[in-house]
């Protein structure tokens, strides 16, 4: 089995040696994000399974995935496991790796391009940047907040320190000593919102939240922590998203800089 990392979903994206791996494969197990429509371009003698999950739908069970990638590869298929970005950044990646290990099933792992990273960097925002910050911490806000039927969330989460985010990720926020990036946050943003201010957060610590990055749909919305998430359900943001916390979220912070280039200032 070859597990791939398709990146964050522009097919031209997809590393070569994913693109090689997918060419070859008798089986290909498919998510719904990253480059999907490169499916369409493979041999038509490639069967596709659609094992894709959805925001509050899991039609198949991660356990159920697992046993399809050694089924088919016990019975001598070459089966590709497609996921978006990175398979061992928040993608489950490694459970797979376990399930098919242990069922005498060898794996290759083909890196993809994580779209912790390369989704704010195709919207210009740096996750470090010299004299701004020099480090960044991913977290999942998959599993924050009680409700999982909104898909688009409001600021109305409480106010106690309970929430997604753990000690690392709360020290970022509050004493800005990093960039914070949440992936499949999207829902659980207001209470995001609500942890980092009880925790003494500044209320005008700058937020950018990246929708469908590296997509012709791709659109940011920009906002204070303390408004974030009324900003983003006024303008409907919907996942697939990242949400990128602190300074180098800042509007302009590039064009700043470029003019300090211009000015012979360096950066």
């Amino acid at each position: 089995m070859t597990l791939v990392g398709g990146g964050p979903g522009a097919p031209d994206l997809l590393t070569v040696r994913a693109w090689r791996a997918l060419q070859s494969a008798d089986v290909v197990v498919a998510d719904r994000l990253g480059p999907v429509e490169i499916l369409a371009e493979l041999p038509p003698h490639i069967r596709v399974v659609d094992v894709g999950k959805e925001p509050g739908r899991h039609p198949v069970p991660q356990e159920r995935i697992n046993e399809l990638l050694v089924e088919h590869a016990l019975a001598g298929a070459h089966v590709v496991r497609l996921k978006g970005g990175d398979p061992f950044v928040l993608g489950r990646g490694g459970e797979e790796v376990v399930a098919c290990v242990a069922a005498g099933v060898p794996v290759e792992v083909v890196p993809g391009v994580t779209s912790a990273v390369a989704v704010p960097g195709l919207a210009g925002i740096p996750l470090t940047h010299r004299g701004v910050t020099t480090g960044f911490h991913v977290v999942s806000g998959h599993c924050a907040s009680g409700s999982s039927d909104p898909q688009v969330t409001g600021a109305n989460h409480g106010s106690d320190n309970s929430g997604p985010l753990d000690a690392a990720a709360l020290s970022c926020v509050r004493d800005a000593t990093a960039t914070l990036v949440v992936l499949m946050g999207v829902r659980s943003l207001g209470a995001i919102v609500a942890q980092s201010l009880a925790a003494g957060a500044d209320p005008a610590t700058p937020v950018a939240i990246v929708e469908n990055g590296s997509t012709p749909e791709q659109r940011v919305t920009r906002a204070r922590l303390e408004e974030a998430a009324d900003v983003a359900a006024a303008r409907g943001v919907r996942s697939p998203a990242v949400v990128v916390i602190g300074r180098v979220a800042a509007d302009g912070l590039l064009e700043g800089s470029r003019e300090r280039r211009l000015a012979g200032a360096g950066v």
